[in-house]
């Protein structure tokens, strides 16, 4: 008796368990009526705190854009968005410890973050560049016994490690904690160089204001972005996905960009990424 009792109760948590691990995202959405969107304070222009703390950004365009159509797609036109602040040290822990639902920020897909979150198809494209002072080195052997400096935690300073390393080349890598930071110590001459995100220095540059600053056509890598995910929802995956599939073949996409990048055209590489990107039904 006792062993059928065991048995019994093995059954009804088992059939517990797997109740608990089919409820999705989409499920939770539906009950609760808010979604959670994980926003950066200080990646301008792709997902930042303006002023007033008002979350923008390219990032947080396309997440808004991606719950109005979960919205429309899934009968859920009372859905309510929450912003959640995130760092680059905190953001797939929060999406892991069910802090957040859906990553808006301007986060790599890497297959080592592949084994922790999920992601949907890219929804941009980029690399690591560098920033430097007009009279800084010219070229990576020249960063040889100098400062350069990196944001920290992101895949651009393993990128920058990894090459150093390769061409011999023994620099002191700084870090820094913001990518305003690692600006304001190049301009002071603190560092030689700082790398980072193409589009983040960009708009640094544009920030600065200063003619000694200049963005170098060198690119260590090419990265793309993607909104992150829980592991294991492929439910709420393919909701997102044929979210960003119509944002991208609609007349919104265009309107997202120039708020976010001017009406500079996205070009041949980014226009084929939305392509790709867009998954038929």
């Amino acid at each position: 008796m006792l062993g059928a009792a065991v048995g019994l109760v093995l059954a009804v948590t088992m059939t517990i368990g797997a109740g608990a691990a089919q409820a999705g995202t989409l499920d939770d959405l539906k009950k609760n009526g808010t979604i959670r969107l994980g926003v950066r304070a200080d990646t301008k222009p792709f997902s930042y705190a303006d002023a007033d703390g008002t979350s923008k950004g390219y990032m947080v365009d396309i997440c808004n854009a991606v719950v109005r159509r979960l919205q429309a797609n899934y009968s859920l036109p009372d859905l309510k968005t929450q912003y959640v602040t995130v760092t680059t040290e905190t953001r797939f822990d929060a999406l892991r410890q069910n802090k957040v639902d859906l990553l808006c920020g301007p986060d790599t897909v890497t297959l080592k973050r592949r084994e922790i979150v999920s992601f949907s198809v890219p929804v941009f494209i980029t690399g690591a560049a560098v920033l430097y002072r007009a009279d800084g080195p010219s070229s990576l052997y020249d960063l040889r016994d100098k400062k350069v400096g990196v944001k920290s935690a992101t895949t651009t300073e393993t990128v920058l490690r990894d090459t150093l390393k390769k061409l011999e080349v023994n620099a002191d890598i700084v870090t820094f904690n913001t990518y305003e930071e690692g600006a304001k110590a190049l301009a002071s001459n603190q560092i030689s160089v700082f790398f980072g995100d193409r589009g983040i220095l960009v708009d640094l540059l544009k920030q600065s204001n200063s003619d000694q600053l200049k963005i170098g056509d060198l690119m260590l890598s090419a990265e793309t972005y993607a909104l992150g995910l829980r592991r294991d929802d492929e439910d709420f995956r393919v909701a997102v996905d044929r979210a960003l599939s119509q944002i991208f073949v609609s007349k919104e996409l265009t309107h997202l960009l120039r708020t976010n990048f001017g009406d500079r055209p996205p070009g041949p590489i980014l226009e084929a990424l939305f392509l790709a990107s867009a998954l038929p039904e």
